[in-house]
């Protein structure tokens, strides 16, 4: 085999890897209906924050899963509460803690806002200030990227937005 041949191989691998890379899905939109080990009543949503999953159980031993970005490193938080409310397009005042870090952010950045984190809808969780939200960065799905909120794609939370009401408990664990 002479060493260009070899080469023109070589190129052509490459070419065929980049390609299948580039062109490789990202995260999309597609709850999964998935086996579920748990002692949750159905309608509870299950963040496992370790897995950057969200599940809405459906029914014993069943619940509809999501991928979801979570809190990054010192961020993350634990425990139970519940939605307080619900909101399509929704503005976003920042937490003072997102404040320090990047002081030049707005004050609020109105909804529909490319510039805006919280995506199509929100439904927040009494007892702080986190929401289980959309996002504009639909590649932060699968990752530790918050500061505590949950994230989903903006597909998946307009899904679980029409599934869930106010009151729904919500279980969060690392």
């Amino acid at each position: 085999m002479s060493f260009g041949s070899r080469s023109a191989k070589l190129a052509m691998a490459v070419a065929v890897v980049a390609s299948a890379v580039l062109t490789a899905p990202r995260a999309e939109a597609r709850p999964d209906l998935v086996v579920f080990r748990g002692d949750y009543s159905p309608g509870t949503i299950v963040v496992r924050t370790g897995e950057r999953r969200l599940y809405l159980v459906v029914e014993p031993g069943h619940a509809v899963r999501y991928p979801v970005g979570v809190g990054r490193a010192g961020k993350q938080w634990a425990g139970t509460t519940k939605i307080d409310g619900k909101y399509r397009n929704p503005a976003w005042a920042p937490p003072a803690d997102v404040k320090r870090d990047v002081p030049t952010i707005p004050d609020v950045i109105p909804g529909g806002s490319p510039a805006n984190p919280m995506g199509v809808a929100a439904m927040t969780l009494a007892g702080g200030e986190y929401a289980i939200h959309g996002t504009n960065r639909p590649q932060s799905i699968g990752g530790f990227v918050s500061y505590g909120c949950i994230r989903m794609l903006n597909d998946d939370i307009t899904d679980l937005y029409e599934r869930v009401p106010v009151g729904t408990q919500v279980v969060v664990m690392r």
